[in-house]
């Protein structure tokens, strides 16, 4: 079997960082999952409790299957949150649950971030299978610009998790704020807050630059069959 060195160069510091990432975020979400909030609101009531005082109507808070599945979808105005968050009093909770209602506070401003997000989804979930497939064609039938047409696909996926860095950084804020105005968290216990999402943060670069990696990986040996 063929086996290019260079792709561990390019691909493993993309790897240990992802890793890391991964790491720092579950590490940071044990640490404040066990700790409780002073208010003792629930990550469901934290969000229905945001919404309500921001006055937006039609959006739902429902439980979500798995461990940091928590998101928004705006398509159907909804907010779910993981079982661990939907149910828990900690500080992770209120802070996750808060992020999402940032997110909602974007869709309901028309962040602009968002909508471009949004429309680089359906690209995105059929370049992240077509661009490889198509590459690896390209090569092997020294069809090169087929093989471009596939790195057309991956910098749409890399767009997307660069234009993804704004759009989570942005909720993030919005949530630190929120829980501070309202009063979800006293004093300290915003720090861990903080310390969460910023965390959750690290996950969104390490992917970014991950993505980042595979398309000049792959530029890289386009550009050497020439």
């Amino acid at each position: 079997m063929f086996f290019d060195p260079t792709y561990l160069f390019f691909m493993v510091p993309g790897l240990l960082l992802t890793l890391w990432a991964q790491n720092k975020v579950k590490g940071t979400y044990r640490r404040y999952s066990q700790v409780p909030s002073t208010m003792g609101m629930t990550g469901a009531q934290v969000a229905q409790t945001i919404l309500s005082k921001m006055g937006v109507q039609g959006v739902r808070v429902e439980p979500v299957a798995g461990e940091l599945t928590d998101h928004y979808d705006p398509g159907a105005k909804a907010v779910r949150l993981s079982q661990g968050i939907y149910n828990s009093t900690s500080l992770a909770a209120a802070a996750v649950a808060a992020h999402e209602c940032g997110h909602v506070l974007q869709d309901v401003e028309d962040y602009k971030f968002m909508n471009v997000r949004a429309t680089l989804v359906p690209a995105v979930n059929l370049g992240s299978r077509l661009g490889p497939m198509l590459i690896i064609a390209g090569l092997i039938l020294n069809f090169l610009g087929l093989a471009w047409l596939g790195i057309l696909f991956f910098a749409a996926v890399f767009l997307f998790h660069i234009v993804t860095l704004p759009v989570e950084f942005d909720a993030s804020k919005r949530a630190l704020r929120l829980i501070d105005e309202y009063g979800i968290l006293q004093g300290e216990e915003n720090k861990g807050a903080r310390a969460v999402l910023q965390a959750a943060a690290f996950t969104y670069v390490a992917t970014a630059f991950y993505a980042l990696l595979n398309l000049l990986y792959y530029v890289f040996l386009l550009l050497g069959r020439r």
